[in-house]
């Protein structure tokens, strides 16, 4: 069965928190139940403590289905991630999650808001191994422990961006301990297709994130040299259906090879440009009327 939710990114941002900085906790779980949505992920403004947050979600039928995870097994030491680890999953078990997300995040230009994304380095073959195998344990703590899967998030600006990355990160890790957080928006960002990258991977996917793309803005974003969090703030990103993406293929590929899990609306945008609840309400719109979720 397919569930749909979504992030709390489009009312206040994680990296940016200056966008929807007036915007409460509150006012964001709200609108995404009133606009339909059954689960969401975590946002800045959530209370950390899960039983407090588990009650403000119950009364307005949402769930938490994802948490977004930095694991920096190439800056820290695996000891180091896997207490951080190990403490996130304690939290998602209180909501009953079933995946874990995230991405590597040592040594990644993502969230610096002055460093272009044609900056990124290429990881070293050492920085290769310390992430497979870190995830490898990690993915099988997550399993094995809690009954839930590693899904990893491939991300512009990060060490895994490219489908051939992601393609060598899914070869060089078990397929029972590390699954995909497939994102349309970052293998498009990325210059890659979505649809073949979906094709390719749909078999090791268990988390989907569907956001749309203004190539205009991505365009724009190149030629001018921008950095991830500037193009955000220039809109690249916005609701499946108000951008240039193939989102009907994407879905056919999805209905076509039984996906089950969660598909979570993520479009990052400033919220004094486009107010997240009326864009909430579109994209759950277009994924149930046009896409048939």
């Amino acid at each position: 069965m397919i569930q749909l939710g979504i992030a709390p990114i489009g009312w206040t941002n994680d990296d940016m928190p200056e966008l929807g900085e007036d915007i409460t906790f509150e006012q964001c779980i709200s609108e995404m139940a009133l606009a339909g949505y059954k689960g969401c992920e975590v946002g800045n403004k959530y209370p950390k403590d899960p039983v407090i947050l588990k009650k403000y979600l119950d009364i307005r039928g949402l769930t938490i289905c994802n948490q977004w995870f930095s694991y920096e097994l190439t800056a820290k030491s695996y000891e180091q991630v896997k207490q951080d680890f190990m403490n996130q999953l304690h939290f998602l078990k209180h909501f009953n999650s079933k995946v874990v997300g995230g991405a590597e995040c040592g040594n990644t230009i993502h969230g610096k808001y002055n460093t272009p994304i044609t900056q990124r380095k290429k990881a070293s073959d050492e920085d290769w191994k310390k992430l497979t195998h870190g995830l490898n344990e990690l993915g099988k703590i997550a399993l094995n422990d809690f009954g839930m899967h590693l899904s990893y998030h491939h991300h512009m600006g990060t060490m895994i961006q490219t489908i051939d990355e992601t393609d060598r990160l899914l070869n060089e890790t078990k397929e029972e301990y590390v699954k995909l957080n497939y994102d349309c928006g970052h293998f498009a960002f990325a210059n890659e297709d979505p649809v073949e990258a979906l094709k390719k991977f749909i078999g090791r996917t268990t988390h989907i994130h569907f956001k749309d793309v203004r190539k205009n803005i991505q365009e724009q974003v190149y030629k001018d040299n921008n950095s991830f969090l500037q193009a955000v703030k220039l809109g690249i990103y916005t609701v499946p259906g108000n951008g240039n993406l193939d989102m009907h293929t994407l879905a056919q590929i999805i209905h076509q090879n039984d996906y089950k899990g969660w598909i979570v609306v993520e479009a990052e945008q400033d919220p004094a440009k486009a107010n997240p609840f009326e864009y909430a309400q579109k994209g759950y719109q277009f994924m149930t009327e046009t896409l048939k979720f």
